[in-house]
């Protein structure tokens, strides 16, 4: 059971926010008694249909990328992005006519804006770990990060190897999330949405 912050989408939560959505959580929890029980309805015809019409739609679309040669090959071709975006147009024009009802945006919405207040980040906080990191950074042993972070980049450059062992060793050598991640960027770039 979760709930999300309503300001989740902005940034981080605020703590007011997170303590909304916790304090949502447990009445729901407490109060309904809705974790009580690992199937509160007990096998319902409608929520058996309901999942049987989404396990169908979901080895549907599973075939489809299988058919388009699979994950990758269907991802470089641009099926999948062009698929979500698809899909997000059509809810959108649902939402629009009133279709697909979203509680706050197209009914009950508030007649006045209201303003969500964005977390602050603390400056200072930034500041002190970028110099953490910078130490941290200082102190490696050089040519076991390097050694480590080569054996990123060989993998990455192998398509049938994992890429979890070498960067789990380049995580016991001392290399940072940042060092692995930038590896994996000069091999494999940046993802940029088509415009």
């Amino acid at each position: 059971l979760h709930t999300n912050s309503y300001d989740e989408a902005l940034g981080l939560p605020t703590a007011d926010a997170a303590t909304l959505a916790l304090r949502t959580q447990q009445i729901l929890s407490d109060e309904t008694g809705v974790a009580d029980t690992a199937d509160p309805l007990a096998g319902s015809f409608f929520v058996e249909q309901l999942t049987s019409e989404l396990e169908a739609r979901a080895r549907n679309w599973m075939q489809q990328v299988e058919n388009r040669g699979g994950a990758v090959a269907a991802i470089e071709a641009g099926y999948v992005q062009n698929a979500i975006a698809e899909n997000a147009y059509l809810l959108e024009m649902q939402r629009e006519a009133g279709d697909r009802v979203i509680v706050g945006v197209n009914r009950y919405a508030a007649e006045n804006e209201i303003e969500i207040p964005a977390q602050a980040i603390d400056s200072a906080a930034t500041q002190r770990q970028e110099e953490r990191v910078r130490t941290y950074k200082a102190a490696q042993n050089t040519g076991r990060v390097a050694a480590a972070l080569d054996l990123v980049t060989t993998a990455a450059q192998t398509p049938a190897r994992s890429l979890l062992i070498p960067m789990r060793e380049a995580l016991l050598a001392g290399a940072t999330l940042g060092q692995i991640a930038g590896r994996l960027r000069q091999e494999f770039g940046e993802y940029r949405a088509p415009a």
